[in-house]
This record gives C-alpha cells, structure tokens and sequence, in this order.
C-alpha cells in the first residue's frame, strides 16, 4: 500500500462518526472520552492538512506532542492511537478496505 497519511488520516476521521454514537449512548459520563476524540479530530485534521511524508509520519506526531506542552498527555495518548492505526492500514488489509469504504459502522451517529 502506498498511501499518504493525509489519506488515511481523512479515512480514520470517518471513524470518529462511530465512536461519538457510542459514547453518547453510555449511562455514565463520557466528558473525558469527547475531550479524547476532540484531541484526536484535531491531530488527524492537522495531518491531513501538513500532509506529512510517510517515512516522517511518525516523527510528525512526535513533534505534535512536544508541541502541546502541558497537555502532552491526552496529544500524546490520541497520537499513538493514530499511529497503531496507520501502521493497522498498511498491514491489515481487510482493515484498509473497511476505511477506504467509509468505515461504515452502526453505531455512527444519524444526524
């Protein structure tokens, strides 16, 4: 597979439809979990906007957590979150399909 971050990042982004379903159907509060997909929305729209090279992904997402300073935590929890998640695209390929349609999911949010 040859595709770019930015790609898969626009891809992973269609994701978050799904998990914002499920956490607004828990029975608990589910503020840090908003909080973590904010962080998450935000590094994935900034990727696809530096759109980095391959090789570099990872280092780019370094640079995004050293970046946020104090709250490196949350940056850098979301980050090897979308790490894993690059790395799944280009060695799962029934995963890469599932992204490349959409990620269709019940639990995305009907809006």
């Amino acid at each position: 597979m040859n595709a770019r971050p930015s790609q898969i990042c626009g891809e992973l982004l269609a994701t978050l439809d799904a998990s914002e379903g499920r956490r607004r159907r828990r029975r608990r509060d589910t503020t840090p979990d908003a909080i973590g997909l904010t962080i998450k929305r935000d590094l994935l729209e900034r990727a696809i906007a530096a759109d980095p090279e391959p090789d570099e992904f990872e280092a780019w997402l370094h640079e995004q957590c050293l970046a946020a300073g104090g709250s490196e935590g949350g940056v850098r929890a979301m980050a090897l979150s979308i790490f894993e998640e690059w790395r799944l695209a280009h060695d799962a390929d029934a995963f890469r399909e599932w992204l490349a349609r959409g990620a269709p999911s019940d639990d995305a949010r009907s809006e």
